[in-house]
C-alpha cells in the first residue's frame, strides 16, 4: 500500500488538472490562470470523506495509467489528446461518487491541511 500523503497527493494533482481543464474547455479563449485557492471545507460529513476516499483511490489508478501513455504519447496533440481522456474519466470518477470536482478539491484541501481528516480517509481506505 502506498503512503496516504502519496494517495491525496495524486488525486489533488489530478483533480487540479481536471479543473483546469475542465475551465479551459469551457472557455478556451480564457487566459490559462489558476483559480484561486478556496477556504478548504470544514464541515465534512462522513459520507462526503467516504465518497473522496474511494474516488481518489480510483484517480490514482487512472493517474499512473494515462501518465504511462503521456510518456509513450509521440507529439503535443497526442498528449494533449491523453490528457483530456484522462481528465474525462477522472471527472466521471469523482461525479460517480457523488461528488462533484469543486467539493472533492475542497475536501482534498482539508485532508491536506488536518491530520485527523488524514487519518479517518485512510481508514477509510484501508477497509
Amino acid at each position: 500500500m502506498k503512503p496516504m500523503t502519496a494517495l491525496i497527493s495524486a488525486a489533488l494533482l489530478s483533480a487540479g488538472l481536471m479543473s483546469a481543464t475542465a475551465h479551459a474547455q469551457q472557455d478556451p479563449a480564457a487566459p490559462t490562470e489558476q483559480p484561486q485557492a478556496a477556504a478548504p471545507m470544514t464541515d465534512i460529513s462522513d459520507q462526503q470523506l467516504q465518497q473522496f476516499a474511494d474516488a481518489s483511490e480510483e484517480i490514482v489508478v487512472i493517474s499512473q495509467e494515462y501518465t504511462e501513455r503521456l510518456q509513450a504519447a509521440e507529439d503535443e496533440a497526442s498528449m494533449q489528446q491523453v490528457q483530456m481522456e484522462a481528465n474525462d474519466k477522472m471527472i466521471e470518477v469523482v461525479e460517480d461518487s457523488g461528488l462533484d470536482v469543486d467539493t472533492f478539491n475542497a475536501i482534498g484541501q482539508a485532508v491536506q491541511q488536518d491530520p485527523e481528516l488524514m487519518q479517518r480517509v485512510q481508514e477509510m481506505v484501508e477497509s
